[in-house]
C-alpha cells in the first residue's frame, strides 16, 4: 500500500523507534586497533600525517593496548619498526625482534587481548618492497619462505593471530604449512585477499618507514579497476587455508566488501586506511565536518557493506563515542 496508508516517517519519530528498527549496530569489540611499535625505552612519538596515532615502544605500547582494552576493544594488531634494515628483511623472522618482544610483553601484561601480528616483510628490508628482491623483479616462490618464517616466531612469541599483507601467490598456504608443521594448527591466519595498490597508504608508509625505494607495488597489489580478480584472490586464500578475508582499503572498496560476503559468507574484514583517517582528521581540524559524526558514519558503512570486523585507527575515538550512545 502507498501513502498516506504506509508513511515510512513513522518509525523514524525519534530515537527509540529509531533503534528499534536499525539494521546495523557497531560495537567497540567489532574494532581492532593497529599499531606501530619501535625500539627504545618511554618512546611515544606522533606521526605527523596521523595526529593523534603514535610509534611506541614496548613499554608505553602496553600501556597502550591497556587502555584500549579498558574501552572494550578486545583486538589489536601490531606493526614493526625495526632497528635495522637489509634486503632479505632479516630482522622479520629474528625471534627476538620489535614485533615478537612485543607479543610477549602484551601476552605477559594484558594476556585477554588478541594480539594480532602482520607478516609481511616491507617494514624490514632495505628496499621497501614485500618481497625479496633481484635485478628489480619482487621474487615471489623465493618470498613465501621468509613470511612463514616471520609467521612462525610470532606464533612462538604468542600471537593469537598472523596476517599477511604481502600479497605473494601461495603465502597463506606456506604459512598454514609451516604453523600445523610446528603445532600451531589452531593460530588462525587473517589474509589480506583483496589488497589494492592505493593511494591511500601513504600515511601508512611514514609512521612505518615502508615505502618502496624504487618502482611501486602494482605487480603484487590488486588495480582498482578490478573486481572479478578481488573473488578469484580470496577463493584461492580460502583453499589455502585463510580463516578470516580481509579487504584494503575499504572506503573506495565497500562494493568489494558487499560481493566477498555475499559470495562466501565468511568472517570479512576491513581496514580503514592510513590515508581515510588523515584525510578525515584534516577537514575535521579545520571544522569542515563533525569529526564523531563522520567517523561513525564511516564505520557504520563498512559495517553495513558486510565487514564483520573493522581494523581503524579511529579505533579509540570510536569506542568512546560508542560508550556514550
Amino acid at each position: 500500500m502507498a501513502f498516506p496508508v504506509n508513511r515510512m516517517r513513522r518509525l523514524r519519530n525519534n530515537e527509540k523507534l529509531r533503534a528499534m528498527v536499525r539494521e546495523n549496530r557497531l560495537s567497540a569489540e567489532q574494532l581492532i586497533y593497529p599499531l606501530f611499535v619501535a625500539h627504545g625505552k618511554g618512546i611515544k612519538s606522533e606521526i605527523s600525517s596521523m595526529p593523534g596515532n603514535y610509534r611506541f615502544s614496548i613499554d608505553l605500547l602496553v600501556d597502550e593496548v591497556k587502555e584500549a582494552s579498558d574501552l572494550g576493544i578486545n583486538s589489536v594488531i601490531l606493526f614493526g619498526i625495526p632497528h635495522a634494515k637489509d634486503a632479505v628483511g632479516s630482522e622479520a623472522y629474528n625471534p627476538k625482534g620489535i614485533v615478537q618482544e612485543a607479543v610477549r610483553k602484551i601476552k605477559e601484561e594484558a594476556p585477554e587481548v588478541i594480539v594480532i601480528t602482520d607478516v609481511c616483510i616491507d617494514e624490514y628490508t632495505d628496499h621497501g618492497h614485500c618481497g625479496l628482491v633481484r635485478e628489480g623483479e619482487i621474487l615471489n616462490d623465493e618470498t613465501l619462505e621468509l613470511l612463514a618464517k616471520m609467521a612462525l616466531t610470532h606464533a612462538e612469541a604468542g600471537a593469537d593471530m598472523v596476517a599477511p599483507s604481502d600479497m605473494m601467490d601461495g603465502r597463506v598456504g606456506a604459512i598454514r604449512e609451516k604453523l600445523d608443521e610446528f603445532g600451531f594448527c589452531n593460530t588462525p591466519i587473517m589474509a589480506y585477499s583483496a589488497k589494492y595498490a592505493s593511494a591511500f597508504y601513504g600515511p601508512f608508509r611514514e609512521a612505518a618507514d615502508s615505502s618502496p625505494k624504487f618502482g611501486d607495488r602494482k605487480s603484487y597489489q590488486m588495480d582498482p579497476a578490478n573486481s572479478n580478480e578481488a573473488l578469484r584472490e580470496v577463493e584461492l586464500d580460502l583453499e589455502e587455508g585463510a580463516d578470516i578475508i580481509m579487504v584494503k582499503p575499504a572506503l573506495s572498496y565497500l562494493d568489494i566488501i558487499y560481493r566477498v560476503k555475499s559470495e562466501f559468507g565468511v568472517p570479512v574484514a576491513a581496514y580503514n586506511v592510513s590515508g581515510e583517517y588523515s584525510m578525515v582528521a584534516a577537514a575535521a581540524g579545520n571544522d569542515w565536518v563533525d569529526r564523531e559524526r563522520i567517523v561513525m558514519e564511516i564505520l557504520l558503512s563498512i559495517k553495513r557493506a558486510g565487514a564483520d570486523m573493522i581494523l581503524t585507527y579511529h579505533a579509540k575515538e570510536a569506542a568512546r563515542i560508542l560508550a556514550k550512545s
